[in-house]
């Protein structure tokens, strides 16, 4: 069997897939908080309990919410460190690969289904084409995939880490903020479940949310979601449209640094949740209004993934290849 997971800073899925072709076939998987585990040896030996029949590993692919260096990694905003020996000792296969989750979940693109995206703008794929991924959950992940010999090939990024672009005078002062509270205002400081909570912070300076009571629960990204769609708080629909124009921004920049002609796809559990939001034409306005590249924007195909499990199945997608 191949073993995969996707290991990110709220959780971790682990599964176990048949080969297929061209997609693995799910046969379990599981679903752990990754905070609450101080190893990852921990959370594999949790999931080889919980599956209770015994199982062959014949390779393995993980997916990991940070840099993958030397087969080893540590999730940046959790510190969980993560090692292909580990796997490799745990379930006796030499046949492990670690990889950046952003990269895995760009491996699962092609294998989805209609009923597994949103179109956000049809556009018209250029089929030779570059395409790219990008997914805020509790940071931000960004992926391209690049057309090497026909086929698209999935490369990592860092670019969630990168500096954070001011478009108007109000993301200005936004920085100034984000500034004065790390530093240096990078795009994961907006566009992430913390960034939306730093945004809400920025469209409150001044007065309290009547919704949302405390930003320090582990919800509150959710509150702040409820109140903005609901129209409960005015604090709360401004900071939603500017994580959503910003988010439309960021993608469009992401499209424009791959020549993403192929398709840009929006990944992670926000993007599933606020899907309304995203729809409302703020973010494609912010994704094609960068002249002189309006026109080649607008080509551009934009989808949301409604698969919650695409990071998981792009790592077995990846295990299947090894």
């Amino acid at each position: 069997m191949l073993l995969a997971g996707d290991i990110g800073g709220t959780k971790t899925l682990l599964g176990l897939f048949d080969r297929g072709s061209p997609r693995p076939v799910v046969r379990v998987f599981r679903n752990y908080p990754t905070a609450s585990y101080s190893r990852f040896i921990d959370i594999l030996s949790a999931f080889a309990d919980d599956v209770r029949e015994p199982f062959t590993v014949e390779a393995s692919a993980l997916g990991v919410a940070g840099p993958v260096v030397s087969d080893r990694a540590t999730l940046t905003n959790v510190g969980l460190q993560i090692s292909a020996e580990d796997v490799a000792n745990r379930f006796g296969t030499l046949r492990v690969r670690l990889l950046n989750d952003l990269e895995a979940m760009a491996s699962s693109v092609t294998l989805l289904t209609g009923d597994e995206l949103a179109v956000l703008q049809e556009g018209s794929a250029e089929l030779q084409g570059n395409a790219a991924v990008i997914a805020a959950g509790t940071g931000l992940g960004e992926a391209l995939l690049h057309r090497v010999g026909g086929q698209l090939t999935a490369v990592a990024t860092e670019g969630g880490h990168a500096d954070f672009a001011a478009r108007t005078d109000r993301e200005l002062e936004l920085v100034r903020m984000l500034r004065h509270l790390y530093g240096r205002a990078e795009v994961e400081h907006v566009l992430s479940g913390p960034g939306l909570l730093n945004v809400h912070r920025f469209t409150h300076r001044g007065g309290e949310c009547p919704v949302v009571e405390s930003l320090d629960v582990p919800d509150a990204p959710a509150l702040v979601t409820q109140s903005a769609m609901g129209g409960r708080c005015q604090g709360c629909a401004e900071a939603l449209r500017m994580f959503v124009s910003a988010y439309g921004a960021e993608a469009g920049n992401l499209a424009l640094r791959g020549m993403a002609s192929a398709g840009v796809f929006v990944g992670g559990g926000i993007a599933r949740k606020i899907l309304p939001a995203l729809k409302d034409g703020s973010f494609m306005e912010a994704f094609v209004t960068k002249a002189p590249m309006d026109t080649l924007l607008s080509k551009v195909p934009v989808h949301v993934i409604l698969n919650d499990e695409a990071g998981l199945l792009g790592a077995a997608v990846c295990a299947q290849r090894l």
